[in-house]
């Protein structure tokens, strides 16, 4: 097994002594949308309608090698699209986006996130999840590991910033040169994202000017990781420890950071997908504050994807699965830590699979895409009767966010209608 950082190419302020007390919670959900090609971020937009990406299925085009160096190579099509979900119904506004998948149509890498600034103006991200040296020279022009401004009416878009290759230019990281965005929010005149290939958080004016890497995640020490057997059956062949291997008891795992919110306090705070092997209890939300600098400011989670606050201060962190991915379990779970810093799992499995995004609608439901890594299976859920009882039997530990403040009406994906 090679220990090089593997990247995902589907996919702390103030302490309180009480809290990670755990809590019962009967929610329930529906599903408003089904039959999504992996399915990504998903947004409200100004005519109080849900809009979601789908990375798409690739395509016969030209292709790349994947991210580690090993398997099967990613290859381009124009499946790509943004999906329109009004009155139960679902409409493609927005067809023909680039999209980089394997010959089976998983491991998609296309449109990953869209947000809505506050005059209604949509963005969208697209993702690209391989070596960005790879992108221009094997496929040509493509948006791919980009931020783009579509024009649904006229079925077209321009590019904003060129996230991959920032991290071809620049690497701030200083690992291995890769690049997936997967999720962003609009701050201001700014757009903000994360690039999960080149570990780091970035932001540019939404007029195209200055693209900067705002803070690099370092990488993860795991101690007495625990691998996939040596017969584990893996598109990616570095990930699997070969017959008799001795795998040293620390190993270096990158951050792979997944998504970013904006917190009352004016933070980033940013979720924590994890490396291979993706380690159960493994993953963190990083607060990066004003001053560029990233601390951890809760851990013991597992592979998460997104991350939403609600209008109270409420926070809600999205698993993609709650084992370890190469498991083959990919049950997840929608956690809420309040502003006292008490966790609740709403939900966890039960139809809960490979969750990839989350937001909050005008009506405190939460709307999640699940099954985001199943082309033509995708579904977006509306979770509701989340209101829950503390249980004060838990020992996991967290970190209060009761210095965020009660009442705070954030709008963190500059949804009009909060």
């Amino acid at each position: 097994m090679k220990l090089k950082q593997l990247t995902i190419t589907f996919l702390t302020f103030c302490v309180a002594a009480f809290s990670g007390m755990k809590a019962a919670s009967a929610a329930s959900f529906s599903v408003i949308a089904d039959g999504l090609y992996n399915a990504g971020g998903l947004s409200f937009g100004p005519d109080g309608n849900l809009y979601v990406t789908e990375a798409g299925i690739g395509g016969n085009g030209a292709c790349v090698p994947p991210a580690s160096g090993q398997g099967d190579s990613l290859c381009y099509g124009t499946s790509g699209a943004v999906t329109k979900i009004e009155n139960g119904k679902t409409e493609r506004i927005l067809t023909g986006l680039p999209s980089l998948a394997l010959p089976d149509g998983t491991g998609a890498s296309g449109p990953r996130d869209i947000q809505f600034n506050a005059k209604g103006k949509p963005y969208v991200l697209i993702g690209y999840g391989a070596n960005p040296t790879f992108r221009d020279r094997n496929l040509g022009y493509t948006d791919l590991g980009k931020i783009i401004a579509p024009n649904f009416n006229t079925n077209s878009w321009t590019s904003v910033a060129d996230l991959a290759n920032y991290e071809l230019a620049n690497n701030p990281d200083g690992a291995d040169v890769s690049s997936n965005p997967l999720g962003f929010i609009i701050d201001g005149n700014k757009l903000v994202a994360v690039d999960a290939g080149a570990n780091d958080l970035l932001s540019v004016n939404a007029d195209k000017s200055n693209l900067q890497a705002i803070v690099a995640f370092p990488q993860d020490i795991l101690t007495n990781p625990v691998f996939p057997p040596s017969d584990t059956p893996s598109n990616e062949p570095a990930q699997v420890p070969s017959q008799g291997e001795v795998v040293r008891s620390q190993f270096p795992t990158q951050a792979v950071p997944s998504n970013v919110a904006k917190g009352p306090d004016g933070a980033y705070y940013v979720s924590q997908f994890t490396g291979f092997p993706f380690p159960e209890g493994g993953a963190k939300i990083y607060r990066v504050g004003t001053d560029g600098k990233a601390s951890v400011f809760a851990d013991g989670f597992t592979q998460l994807t997104d991350l939403e606050f609600d209008p109270a201060g409420n926070l809600y962190a999205l698993q993609y699965a709650n084992q370890s991915a190469w498991k083959g379990n990919f049950d997840g779970s929608v956690i809420k830590i309040a502003t006292d810093g008490t966790r609740t799992t709403l939900l966890s499995g039960n139809g809960l699979e490979s969750p990839s995004a989350l937001t909050i609608g005008a009506d405190g439901a939460v709307y999640v895409t699940n099954r985001g890594d199943r082309p033509g299976l995708g579904q977006v859920l509306r979770i509701e009767n989340i209101k829950s009882i503390p249980e004060p039997d838990s020992t996991l530990g967290v970190l209060a966010i009761a210095a965020l403040g009660v009442g705070w009406l954030h709008k963190k994906r500059n949804h009009p209608e909060f």
